[in-house]
C-alpha cells in the first residue's frame, strides 16, 4: 500500500488531532500529546518512512524502493522472458556481477543503468506500446533515472584501478549485447532486469 495513503489513514483514524488551545484542560492536552506521539511511532514503522537507501560504495541513492522496481518488472517478466529464444547467451553473467567490490559498485551500476536508459529503454519504447507494457517500463526507466542522477563516481586519479575494473566488467556485458541482433539483444537485456535488481538489492541498507 502506498506510504502516503497509509499515513493519511492513520491520521484519519486518530481523528486528525491538532495542538490544543491554551485554555484547554490539562488532561485533554496530555491526550493530544500522547496521540501525536503514537502517530509518530506508527509513521516511523511504515516501510520507506525512514532512511533506507542504496549504498554503492561511497555513493548513496535515496528515494527509490526496491519493491517498486520489482513490481514494475514482474508486470512484464513473463512477456519479456517468453520472447527470449536465445537461452545459451547471458548478458549479466557472473564475470560482470560476481564479487564486485563496494568501491567498484558505484561505477558499475552507473554505467549499466545509463546503458539501459540510453540504449535498451530508448530503442524498445515503440514495442512497449505494442505489447501494452509502457507503464511498467516507464516506472523502471524513471527510477533508473533517479538512481543515476544521485550517483557521483569519484574521478580522482587514485581511483583509476577501481574505475578500470568496473569498466572491464561493463565491456563484457556490452560485448555480449552487441553480438546479438538488436531485437534479440533488447529482449534479453530486458528479460535480465531481475538479475540486475537482485544484484542491486545487495547494496540496499535499512
Amino acid at each position: 500500500m502506498d506510504f502516503q495513503y497509509r499515513l493519511q489513514n492513520l491520521w484519519s483514524l486518530a481523528g486528525r488531532p491538532s495542538c490544543p488551545p491554551l485554555l484547554a484542560m490539562a488532561s485533554r492536552m496530555q491526550m493530544a500529546a500522547l496521540t501525536c506521539l503514537s502517530l509518530l511511532l506508527l509513521w516511523s514503522q511504515v516501510p520507506g518512512a525512514q532512511g533506507q537507501k542504496f549504498q554503492f560504495g561511497p555513493c548513496q541513492v535515496k528515494g527509490v524502493l526496491p519493491q517498486k522496481l520489482w513490481e514494475a518488472f514482474w508486470a512484464v517478466k513473463d512477456t519479456m522472458q517468453a520472447q527470449d529464444n536465445i537461452t545459451s547467451v547471458r548478458l549479466l553473467r557472473q564475470e560482470v556481477l560476481q564479487n564486485v567490490s563496494a568501491a567498484e559498485s558505484c561505477y558499475l551500476v552507473h554505467t549499466l543503468l545509463e546503458f539501459y536508459l540510453k540504449t535498451v529503454f530508448k530503442n524498445y519504447h515503440d514495442r512497449t506500446v505494442e505489447v501494452r507494457t509502457l507503464k511498467s517500463f516507464s516506472t523502471l526507466a524513471n527510477n533508473f533515472v533517479l538512481i543515476v542522477s544521485q550517483l557521483q563516481p569519484s574521478q580522482e586519479n587514485e581511483m583509476f584501478a577501481i574505475r578500470d575494473s568496473a569498466h572491464r566488467r561493463f565491456l563484457l556485458f556490452r560485448r555480449a549485447f552487441k553480438q546479438l541482433d538488436m531485437e534479440a539483444a533488447l529482449t534479453k537485456a530486458l528479460g535480465e532486469v531481475d538479475v540486475l535488481l537482485t544484484w542491486m538489492q545487495k547494496f540496499y541498507k535499512f
